[in-house]
């Protein structure tokens, strides 16, 4: 069980009202304890616990909490074996008592049940409004709120203390606290507190140092007081040459603004970025992208973009304390350096993608091509005559690019596609083409292709059709003929005679030609009808081609 230092014991001697003086109007303590963080008060005063508590409450505290045997070794250095019943803070917080609990369903009035010690004396289940009191057995008994007992027990908590003064021959201290208990033998007071040195006329109070680092004994007035008094108040050290106390700090401090704390010399400096002590006084820093301004304590922004030119690859933007590297249309920024910015981001294609100069290329993979219409879509594609088809596993269908139909004997493994062969459908006017998957129409000469199937005559300039035969062509002479004159008799005889020679010979001709035609019939003789009839007589027949008058 931890129990208080026995040198707090002698600090009850110093604690009550000085002799001679008046009684306050209001409850004052007959005896304090002081920890670190925690001072606990003594009030003999017969108050309700509404009144007791105000009264705790009225320089900081509230009624005392019992949570472990340290504060219950305070009660009793604080009850010094004085009968009585005081005050804590505990309030029951139900309608009725509950025994069975280690608070009995009452609640501090710090507004918790928190608690590792408890130390109730019997008492049977009650209700109503119940207050607990402690004795001097140090028990804890329930009592009506609204009765008055014999005092009540304070507790104040602060977040630091002031250590006591060191002891100094002829000096005694005496000290005073906020919440009005005065004595000369504390040994930590809280912030507030005063300490009275009468032989020097001195009054220090104990409050945040200037420079910060927690409490410290000081008083407004700056410099060091005597030297053989806590070092004159200095964090350094204290000297009276001429026999006037100062204070010096160690290198690389300089004193603070009440002459006795030692502070860094950036300690108050107007620098905007950074400090740097330099001795017993400093120098001022800016952070990279700035610079010092003529007041040489503020930082102004340095245009690195202007002072050096080849920062970025393309484009540079100067920034508060820095600058960014930025690309030009059609770039983007890739691990710090500007690259083109791909088409094939956007691009709509189903398959690949190539970028080119100006765009990107869609492009299809094996067993695919590209739509002659739709170029982002791939279609089926075989450029053989016989290519297997894609087939689903999951729905057991297969299929064939457009052209090609599924052969129905493939084996059970591989499911081929064969070309449709379109010329045996006679799609075309004049000459076919098969082709994998598709067919191509030709037309002869003098004939066109207007679309895919059919070809028209090919018309000539005078909007006339060529039939194909060759035509008639008249040279035409590159002179005239020469002009009639007049023709010697000589000519003429050898005209006449020439002319005479050739009636001459067309007459033999055709008198050859009558006599082998119509000869001298025969008892079995052709008709002389139709050269393609071939009828036999056997009677005697009188040709219509004999000479007139002529008999058989």
């Amino acid at each position: 069980m931890r129990r208080l230092p026995l040198l707090l014991l002698p600090l009850l001697a110093g604690l009550r009202p000085a002799p001679g003086e008046p009684e306050p109007a209001e409850a004052a303590p007959s005896g304090a304890q002081c920890l670190e963080h925690d001072c606990f008060a003594v009030f003999w005063a017969p108050l309700p616990f509404a009144a007791a508590s105000a009264a705790c409450e009225r320089h900081g505290g509230h009624l005392m909490t019992v949570r472990s045997t340290v504060a219950e070794d305070a009660i009793a250095l604080l009850l010094q074996n004085r009968g009585g019943r005081l005050w804590l803070g505990l309030r029951l917080a139900t309608p009725c008592t509950e025994p069975a609990q280690r608070l009995r369903g009452f609640q501090w009035v710090t507004g918790d049940s928190r608690t590792d010690y408890a130390n109730w004396q019997p008492s049977g289940r009650s209700c109503g409004s119940r207050c607990a009191t402690v004795s001097r057995e140090l028990r804890w008994e329930e009592r009506g709120c609204e009765e008055p007992a014999d005092g009540f027990l304070c507790e104040y908590n602060y977040p630091d203390s002031c250590p006591r003064l060191p002891p100094a021959d002829g000096l005694p201290a005496a000290y005073r606290t906020p919440f009005g208990v005065r004595g000369g033998d504390f040994l930590a007071l809280p912030p507030g507190s005063t300490a009275l040195i009468p032989a020097l006329g001195l009054e220090l109070r104990c409050a945040a140092a200037s420079g910060g680092g927690g409490l410290r004994w000081g008083r407004a007035e700056p410099g060091a007081w005597p030297c053989r008094l806590a070092g004159g108040g200095c964090e350094g050290s204290c000297a009276e040459p001429g026999g006037r106390p100062s204070c010096s700090c160690p290198a690389g401090k300089a004193l603070g603004p009440d002459g006795r704390g030692c502070a860094s010399p950036c300690a108050g400096a107007p620098c905007q970025h950074h400090c740097v002590p330099n001795g017993d006084t400093f120098l001022c820093m800016c952070e990279a992208g700035y610079q010092l301004a003529p007041d040489r304590s503020s930082c102004e922004d340095v245009d690195d973009c202007a002072v050096s030119p080849g920062l970025c690859e393309q484009a540079c933007l100067n920034t508060e304390g820095g600058f960014e590297c930025r690309c030009h249309h059609g770039y983007e920024m890739v691990e710090g350096r500007c690259q083109p910015v791909s088409s094939c981001y956007a691009a709509p294609c189903e398959h690949r993608c190539e970028d080119v100069p100006g765009g990107y290329r869609c492009s299809c993979m094996p067993g695919y091509a590209v739509h002659p219409q739709e170029p982002a879509r791939c279609v089926l594609y075989c450029d053989r005559s016989q290519c297997p088809a894609e087939c689903n596993s999951n729905t057991h269908s297969c299929y064939c690019p457009e052209g090609f139909v599924l052969d129905e004997a493939s084996s059970n493994d591989t499911v081929f596609c064969v070309d449709i062969d379109e010329c045996e459908m006679d799609f075309c006017d004049h000459n076919c083409t098969n082709q994998p998957g598709s067919y191509a129409c030709h037309c002869t000469d003098g004939y066109v292709l207007v679309d895919r199937n059919h070809c028209q005559e090919t018309q000539t300039e005078d909007g006339g059709g060529s039939s194909g035969d060759f035509e008639l062509w008249t040279p035409v002479p590159s002179r005239g003929p020469p002009k009639m004159e007049h023709l010697h008799p000589g000519a003429l005889v050898g005209i006449a005679m020439g002319v005479l020679c050739a009636a001459l010979v067309l007459l033999a001709v055709g008198y050859h030609l009558a006599k082998k035609r119509c000869r001298p019939p025969t008892s079995m003789d052709y008709k002389c009808g139709s050269p393609h009839e071939k009828e036999m007589g056997l009677q005697q027949v009188t040709t219509g081609c004999a000479a007139s008058g002529q008999k058989l």
